[in-house]
């Protein structure tokens, strides 16, 4: 049976401190989609569950610890993308959403769009049942938002054993961003891509993501053949040619290969084998 999930926390200069934390709090991700992969269910469902592990722990920007906007207020983005039937669903500026990734997945399983925003976002949530809180509960200690100001986002990519792909990204955006800003996680091609060929997470500077829609890129060097650590590697400098910026990238394509690849100088992240066994960490 062949499948694989890689996870990662954000690229960005990470306190020495925490890296150890981060990179445990990549495996748990990991292992809880390699969980649902292990006895056959679909990658969507893992790179969610991997997902919502990351949004809960404070130390990842996304969920429960997202950076702040200029009014001192959180605002989230996230997507998910089914590569076998290219469904897609996005939230970009919501507000006290304990799990954006989830509302990302009703956008797309019950309503006709792909991406919702704002207000309208958090009223499609209460229609759906999706769990809401106070947006003070996702705000951490002013000093860990300090050191969060130059990473962000969390995402996951999986391939399950019936050979269909996924994607999964959440962020809580840059540090004192404007109220209403969007990045790129929730764009589709931009943060975020499957298809039958690629599953793709990006994670860094959104605005410069978006300008050569990082995700879609590296997809479209998997379909031309290019090996998927070599595909991560040449989509960055691709890249960093462009922009001149920083950013990270997972992938895994439909062999179950993984790559990944940032130009920062942390991007903590964790693959498993179908065995369990760790194939990186960081």
């Amino acid at each position: 049976m062949t499948f694989a999930i890689i996870v990662h926390g954000g690229a960005g200069a990470v306190a020495p401190q925490s890296l150890d934390a981060r990179k445990q709090g990549c495996r748990a991700a990991a292992e809880a989609g390699h969980v649902i992969l292990k006895r056959g269910g679909n990658a969507l469902d893992a790179v969610e569950a991997a997902a919502v592990v990351l949004e809960n722990n404070p130390l990842f920007n996304a969920g429960k610890g997202s950076t702040l906007n200029c009014e001192g207020r959180v605002e989230t983005d996230a997507a998910v993308m089914d590569g076998a039937t290219l469904r897609a669903g996005a939230v970009a500026a919501v507000s006290g959403i304990r799990n954006p990734i989830r509302l990302a997945r009703k956008v797309m399983e019950a309503s006709p769009h792909i991406l919702l925003a704002g207000a309208g976002a958090a009223r499609f949530a209460r229609e759906q049942g999706i769990e809401l809180c106070d947006p003070a509960e996702l705000v951490v200690p002013a000093q860990q938002q300090h050191w969060q100001r130059e990473h962000g986002t969390v995402g996951a990519v999986a391939l399950d054993a019936h050979g269909h792909l996924a994607a999964a990204t959440s962020t809580g955006g840059i540090f004192n961003k404007l109220p209403g800003r969007v990045g790129d996680t929730p764009l589709i091609g931009c943060g975020t891509y499957a298809d039958g060929c690629a599953a793709v997470s990006c994670t860094g500077k959104g605005e410069d993501i978006i300008r050569v829609t990082l995700a879609r890129h590296a997809a479209w060097l998997l379909e031309q053949g290019v090996e998927a650590g070599a595909a991560a590697e040449q989509a960055m400098r691709h890249f960093a040619k462009r922009t001149h910026s920083q950013a990270g990238i997972i992938l895994v394509d439909r062999g179950g290969h993984v790559g990944y690849a940032h130009n920062t100088p942390n991007m903590p992240i964790c693959g498993l084998t179908p065995e369990g066994r760790l194939l990186w960490e960081a």
